[in-house]
């Protein structure tokens, strides 16, 4: 997201919070909220759209909401906000960004109890006071309390799908150095971990250019302070409080530094022990004769690894779980690459809650080299997500259809879906007569989060319409824990059905564990961005990354299929369901 629109969409955010904190009009705070939602998600620089006149012209940006723009872009705030953060204790502020809290919680607290700061919430968290007040109770305070340790743990930890594009901007601004031979990110982020701790960038050039490569990257614009800067490494953070570490290494230690930088502890140790039993030594600077001190080379990753006996090892796996075995036997297996994807299931438009129009959405998914993308607006009972009822999918299908005589000549199509609702009872949003008249559609759960929903995900996988179970925990990495399920269960008839499990690249959900169980099992998954704007198509990347670390395979990842495949794929469940 371009930072500005970021910035903004914040501040309006949490106007929303504060206002609902204060009671204000309820139509009021739900438009900041939308404003907020749509800024968020917007593709073009708000400070562009600005320019050009286009912003006026936006659905939902009246003139009251123009002039708070403008105004941020010119003074870099926004009055109102100003204002209103006066009359909310800070700390109360910062507790609104935590799960299961909001404005209207922290106003009872405030009210009834006199918090005024976090440890004042904590403390009637702890003991009893707030469950003791109406509308809360112990379990609903330990839901809180559980909230707010998830919010902590994600202030100290880095959300993967949001750690990975900011180390792809330094990146992109360290390439403006040209003394810069190598750069790459290490650490856990290289491996992509479901979270990080501080963003690792690694870069090889010749000695003599260090000085100027750490001078360049603490004046990283984004900067905002600098920690540390030396000739080998220098560290910043970032305006968001992030942390960024820039290491220099020589070119003929390239390889030996990625290997070392990347981890992860546990991998390196086991690596450096066998190293040690054929008499060598491996650092960040190379591997060598332990005995005579002779450099045998680290130029690259792969002489690493091929040095010790071992073929190279995608870092996405190296947690010493299995794959240095395999690795000397040269067995590691073809993991899922970006190449390889052909499309993506689950995306959102303007019809529900997305922001971007189905034409952006296809025309973005057709430059990206897809075969296919599957239009999969909410159904009806998602109604804060404007979901669709039968009506409307079909007028939306005529624009599709008007859509595919255009697209469909060039190799590339446009398929009919939805994201239906699987409700409490285990039915589904839509009669199996509309159903059958999509070509692809993906049943997720969006109620009754904190019960156990096993059964409802095995009788929506029962259905022979049902293709795909959208983010099957009900996790979203960093901001909700996932309901309670057997997952072994799910997987056995996901097996039995023919229904694929979907990889969201947001929620990172399924997680790496239960991916590797759906490989082990045989079960087919599907990698998606769960898209609400065009911005968000190419953060498949990232998907391709989790499901790498859960050891996918190509021949378990649906979108590495052909359209001709999926089709089949949709159409094997359909006549398995009328044989029996």
């Amino acid at each position: 997201m371009h930072k500005k629109n970021k910035e903004l969409a914040k501040i309006f955010e949490k106007i929303a919070d504060i206002l609902e904190f204060l009671g204000d009009n309820p139509y009021r705070i739900g438009s900041y909220r939308r404003v907020a939602d749509l800024i968020s998600e917007l593709p073009e620089d708000i400070e562009e759209l600005s320019r050009t006149g286009k912003l006026s012209r936006l659905p939902g940006i009246g003139s009251s909401t123009l002039l708070k723009i403008e105004e941020f872009l010119k003074t870099g705030t926004v009055k109102k906000y100003e204002d209103l953060r006066k009359r909310v204790p800070e700390d109360l502020l910062e507790l609104m960004d935590a799960p299961g809290v909001g404005p209207k919680t922290l106003r009872v607290a405030y009210d009834k109890l006199g918090v005024r700061t976090k440890e004042d919430f904590i403390k009637v968290l702890k003991d009893g006071s707030l469950a003791r007040l109406p509308g809360f109770g112990p379990r609903k305070v330990e839901k809180i309390f559980k909230g707010i340790e998830l919010w902590k743990s994600t202030r100290e930890r880095i959300p993967l799908i949001e750690a990975y594009p900011m180390a792809e901007d330094v990146v992109e601004y360290m390439k403006e150095e040209k003394s810069v031979k190598e750069i790459s990110i290490a650490g856990s982020l290289r491996r992509m971990k479901e979270t990080i701790g501080d963003i690792d960038i690694l870069v090889a050039a010749e000695k003599k250019d260090w000085g100027k490569i750490h001078e360049h990257f603490v004046n990283y614009p984004e900067a905002d302070k600098v920690l540390a800067k030396g000739e080998t490494k220098s560290s910043i953070t970032l305006r968001n409080g992030r942390q960024v570490d820039l290491r220099t290494v020589e070119p003929e230690s390239w390889g030996a530094a990625l290997q070392y930088f990347t981890g992860s502890k546990e991998h390196n140790i086991r690596v450096r022990d066998i190293a040690k039993e054929k008499g060598l030594k491996i650092n960040e600077y190379g591997v060598f004769r332990a005995d005579t001190e002779e450099r045998l080379g680290g130029e690259t990753e792969e002489e690493v690894y091929r040095l010790v006996g071992m073929e190279w090892i995608p870092p996405e796996i190296r947690e010493n779980w299995g794959e240095i075995e395999l690795a000397l036997e040269g067995k590691i297996p073809n993991l899922v690459e970006l190449k390889d994807i052909k499309g993506d299931f689950h995306v959102h438009t303007n019809w529900s809650d997305g922001v971007s129009p189905i034409e952006e959405v296809v025309e973005q998914a057709y430059r990206m080299g897809y075969q296919y993308i599957v239009i999969g607006d909410h159904s009806q009972s998602a109604r804060v997500a404007n979901g669709l009822t039968p009506e409307r999918y079909r007028e939306q299908w005529r624009i599709i259809k008007r859509l595919n005589e255009v697209y469909n000549p060039k190799g590339f199509y446009i398929l009919r879906g939805a994201e239906v609702d699987i409700l409490p009872d285990g039915s589904l949003d839509l009669p199996d007569e509309v159903l059958e008249e999509f070509d692809f559609v993906v049943a997720s759960i969006h109620s009754r989060l904190g019960q156990d929903n096993t059964y409802r995900i095995l009788k929506a996988m029962e259905n022979p319409y049902v293709n795909l179970i959208g983010h099957p925990t009900g996790k979203a990495y960093g901001q909700r824990e996932g309901y309670p399920l057997d997952m072994d269960k799910i997987i056995e008839v996901a097996r039995e059905t023919g229904t694929a499990l979907e990889i969201n690249t947001f929620r990172v959900d399924l997680s790496p564990e239960n991916i590797r169980k759906c490989v082990e099992a045989g079960v087919m998954m599907a990698i998606v961005t769960d898209a609400h704007s065009v911005v968000h198509l190419p953060y498949m990347k990232v998907g391709v990354g989790i499901a790498r670390r859960g050891w996918a395979t190509p021949e378990f990842i649906l979108n590495t299929r052909s359209v001709e495949e999926v089709r089949e794929f949709v159409l094997k469940k359909r006549r398995a369901s009328s044989i029996l």
